[in-house]
């Protein structure tokens, strides 16, 4: 009897390439999100700086017929949010929780009028996108090439990007001091430097990889195509991976691969239950449900220690 179903390892390797690629955009979201942590801000606008990122990416691409000018377009859009946003955050000092809602609504709003208002549709589609690159000799490994080759170049960018960012936040100057603007403030000022200039570099790089994701979403993952919603609450993954990860780099990048594992995972699950069961869309809930489920971890983790540091003290006090 001939099983005509896909083998184990096709299925397995199948999972692990989409794992790769639906972590991308939470991971370079992530790599942002970290240093306006690390600054003392929390940002929970990501989502919003990620939908005005693909918007920007595919209107320019379509505009002008160039995939590169609409990561230009989206990297420099990017700058123009994180100033927005470090101007009420950092210097107008306005709440940062409300200001980061705000920012997301703003975005659903904005992106969805003039995707209707300019092309006259939901979404947007552009000729101009990047194509899946094959990596010579990879390809040809079995499994290993199925996993890691055939992504778009955001993918292979995002795992330079990881390394760069834990050299540039525990190896560099400039991470020292915007490390210092969030931990101890005073301490660095004291030194002569500015954390509030600290914060705004860390706002606005942030703004830089947050195009840099819907970058991706737009053009490198959906073939020049926009569609009203797409980030997909990818930014609140972020954040809940900056969280989880403490802010660091090779961390936040395990956390979204975390993320990417169980979106593919509840893909392929989709794939195999029949769309006609009620709970058959329900598997496309996994990540977040997991995401949930990390970062109660966190705060129980957090709380925890807490207690511990207390009764230490106490003890030493006794």
């Amino acid at each position: 009897m001939n099983n005509s179903g896909p083998s184990f390892w096709t299925v397995a390797s199948s999972t692990l390439h989409m794992m790769l690629s639906s972590a991308t955009p939470v991971a370079l979201a992530a790599l942002g999100g970290l240093l306006t942590e690390h600054a003392g801000i929390m940002n929970i606008g990501m989502d919003g700086m990620i939908l005005m990122g693909a918007f920007v990416a595919a209107a320019v691409a379509a505009a002008i017929g160039s995939a590169i000018l609409g990561v230009l377009g989206a990297i420099l859009f990017g700058i123009v949010v994180g100033l927005f946003f470090a101007l009420f955050t950092v210097k107008l000092k306005s709440d940062e929780f409300i200001i980061g809602c705000a920012l997301n609504t703003l975005a659903l709003g904005l992106t969805g009028y003039f995707a209707r208002a300019w092309f006259g549709v939901k979404g947007i589609s552009s000729e101009a996108y990047f194509s899946k690159l094959a990596i010579p000799l990879v390809k040809d490994v079995p499994f290993v090439g199925n996993v890691f080759s055939g992504h778009s170049v955001f993918v292979y960018l995002t795992w330079l990007l990881v390394v760069v960012m834990w050299l540039f936040v525990y190896r560099t100057p400039t991470g020292f001091w915007i490390r210092a603007a969030g931990e101890s403030p005073e301490t660095l000022r004291t030194a002569g430097k500015n954390p509030e200039r600290m914060k705004w570099i860390a706002s606005i790089l942030c703004g830089v990889f947050c195009g840099l994701a819907g970058a991706y979403l737009s053009l490198g993952n959906l073939n020049g195509t926009f569609v009203e919603g797409m980030s997909d609450s990818r930014g609140y993954i972020a954040f809940a991976c900056v969280i989880f990860s403490a802010a660091n780099p090779a961390k936040a990048y395990l956390a979204a691969l975390m993320f990417g594992f169980f979106d593919a995972l509840g893909g392929q699950l989709q794939g195999v239950i029949r769309s006609d069961l009620p709970f058959a869309y329900l598997t496309k809930a996994i990540p977040y449900v997991i995401t949930v489920v990390m970062m109660v971890y966190v705060v129980v983790r957090a709380q925890r220690k807490r207690t511990r540091m207390a009764k230490q003290q106490f003890k030493n006090l006794g």
